[in-house]
């Protein structure tokens, strides 16, 4: 009897020997992977890459996490065989299910924190929120059919299921799926960004779009009224994209009397000659500025020029601006511009007979 109380002590002295030296081995683990984490945080703040960034920043806290789930799962594990206990079954599937977990958590802080750094690189904000977006659905449908794998539920069973019921539900739902591969082609193509100012020939659709949704793209009229348009509206018409302009352009008709004809020409020249020396006309781009038409009362020319700059409110002012200086140079040669006239001409038996 006394050798068999010596023998449990061994035993309860060896256990506790055990779970120490595991807690120590793990407290000396995490404290060396901390230290570490700091000189790569500093290695990685000292370069112009952004994936070293956000490689240190999203797994900092999944590995320590990692670091106690997995030591204290090696004791409970141990605790659990020498008890004879039957929790040793769940302790490998918390263990199976952490390890998920803390890696589905690290994919998708790598992934956060690399879309903003792209974003404030430069790169197209609509697509890398599209394409990171996706990646953080891949990450969570991944890690889910892994836990239903775990815990017992036949995955080929459940696709099998999906598989069928996903074709009743594409029926149902057709224009659900349908705006959401529209939106998927808006966020792949780009042929607008929120931000951009759109209008479509097709459509009474015009405004300035403010968000890029997987169903609905919302637009803000220029009245100020909120315009919800379904994703799948824009596979079917043609999309104008003002935003995107390089030039704008000034396309205007100007008429002189008939009685100015010998002045036609100076005025031609001398408006081409001050488009041309004009700081706003980018001269590389087509410019004319030609005799068009006789109309009936007037002798037409037309101003053709692209403005270097984009912004609309800054085009107003200068085409103002060389209209006016158009009605000037047409004054100077002593001509004047035409409005709409008529004359009557009499002849010589109707004026006796008056």
């Amino acid at each position: 009897m006394r050798g068999l109380n010596k023998m449990v002590k061994w035993m309860n002295y060896s256990l506790l020997l055990q779970v120490g030296c595991i807690l120590l081995s793990t407290l000396v683990v995490y404290y060396l992977c901390k230290r570490l984490l700091v000189q790569f945080t500093a290695h990685s703040t000292s370069t112009n890459t952004l994936w070293d960034d956000a490689l240190v920043n999203s797994i900092r806290s999944p590995l320590c996490l990692l670091i106690w789930v997995l030591g204290l799962s090696w004791v409970a594990e141990i605790v659990a065989e020498v008890s004879s206990s039957a929790f040793l079954g769940l302790i490998h599937s918390f263990r199976y299910l952490s390890v998920i977990a803390l890696l589905a958590l690290f994919l998708i802080q790598f992934l956060r924190l690399s879309e903003r750094g792209l974003i404030a690189e430069g790169f197209d904000r609509t697509t890398t929120f599209a394409v990171a977006k996706i990646a953080r659905l891949c990450v969570l449908i991944s890690a889910l059919l892994m836990v239903l794998q775990t815990t017992g539920v036949s995955i080929s069973g459940l696709l099998a299921f999906g598989g069928v019921s996903g074709i009743a539900v594409g029926f149902a739902a057709k224009d659900l799926l349908a705006n959401f591969f529209g939106g998927l082609m808006i966020y792949l193509d780009r042929p607008f960004s929120p931000g951009d100012w759109i209008r479509s020939p097709d459509r009474e659709i015009e405004g300035t779009v403010e968000k890029i949704g997987w169903r609905l793209t919302m637009i803000r009229t220029f009245d100020a009224r909120p315009l919800y348009v379904p994703n799948s509206i824009f596979s079917t018409i043609a999309v104008e994209n003002p935003s995107r302009m390089s030039h704008r352009r000034i396309y205007e008709t100007i008429g002189v009397r008939y009685c100015d004809v010998n002045k036609v020409k100076s005025i031609v020249d001398e408006v081409r000659s001050m488009l041309v020396q004009h700081e706003a006309i980018d001269v590389d781009k087509t410019l004319i500025v030609n005799l068009n038409s006789f109309a009936p009362s007037s002798l037409d020319f037309f101003v053709y020029a692209f403005t270097k700059t984009t912004s609309w409110v800054e085009f107003h002012g200068i085409k103002q601006a060389i209209l006016l200086r158009i009605n000037d140079v047409v004054a100077a040669h002593g001509a004047e511009i035409a409005f709409p006239t008529a004359t009557l001409h009499l002849s010589p038996i109707e004026a006796n007979g008056r």
